[in-house]
């Protein structure tokens, strides 16, 4: 294990935990700077999925009362949203890897899914639902279709699950929490079938490659949640959207005139 190696990884661990619950897609950040980094092979494509329960473990400690709560509805709602994402993944999931772990698919998500946050973060919106724990089965079944729709990196799992909330009558608050718990079975049945799946990729000297990534992904994800928790408080995801236009734009005209070799695209 090279310390170029251990570095790469605390680098993708960083930003795995910094834009895994911001509406910019960590998958298409980790496919992206994975590609400068030349960690972008099977091995690659199998830690950035793999790092990702770091983040979610920072999502279990910051809600551990909520968690430990005997809530019954408010877990069947969590169930009923995560089956549309976990029956596509499983039918779909290995072509999707193959065919748009790249970067200008990647790209053209970004840009595609800035201009739809747009559109939902209009002025005047009314929600329907203010709580979270005031969703129906129903609700939790539309965010569930909605998180989908992130099977196609550069989409972001939070985005589509709290942009496809709101456009459904969810609060901004609302659909970001619930986005939040979301992301637990979600990310913890996809490292684990993915590891499972490529265990002969791996053997025990990758630990110290993995112990640093998920700690760095831990670490950052917990500072991102908190920030986050306040920010949607008081300011709509605009500025997400420009940014997700923006950077996407940046990589197609990169790509286009060979100003970056993005080995992946």
């Amino acid at each position: 294990m090279t310390d170029a190696a251990l570095l790469h990884a605390l680098i993708l661990g960083i930003v795995e935990g910094l834009t895994e619950f911001l509406p910019i897609s960590s998958t298409g950040h980790l496919i992206l700077v994975g590609a400068l980094l030349g960690f972008d092979d099977e091995r690659g494509k199998v830690f950035y999925i793999l790092i990702q329960s770091g983040a979610m473990l920072a999502v279990c400690w910051e809600f551990r009362a909520r968690f430990l709560r005997p809530q019954f509805r408010f877990w069947l709602h969590v169930a009923i949203a995560f089956m549309p994402a976990a029956i596509l993944g499983l039918a779909f999931g290995s072509m999707i890897k193959a065919q748009l772990f790249h970067a200008v698919p990647v790209a053209l998500a970004f840009i595609v899914g800035g201009f739809v946050i747009l559109a939902v973060e209009r002025p005047g919106r009314r929600p329907r639902v203010d709580q979270m724990d005031d969703m129906t089965w129903q609700d939790a079944l539309k965010v569930g279709i909605a998180q989908a729709f992130a099977l196609i990196p550069g989409t972001s799992r939070a985005g589509a699950t709290i942009i496809g909330g709101m456009l459904f009558g969810l609060s901004r608050r609302a659909a970001t929490e619930f986005s939040f718990f979301l992301a637990v079975p979600t990310l913890m049945a996809a490292g684990a079938y993915d590891f499972w799946k490529h265990r002969t990729l791996f053997s025990v000297g990758d630990l110290p490659l993995f112990g640093i990534g998920f700690a760095a992904a831990f670490a950052s994800a917990f500072l991102c949640v908190r920030w986050l928790i306040r920010y949607v408080a008081t300011h709509d995801f605009r500025p997400f959207a420009w940014y997700r236009l923006a950077f996407g734009t940046l990589v197609l005209v990169t790509a286009y005139f060979g100003w970056v070799t993005w080995s992946a695209g």
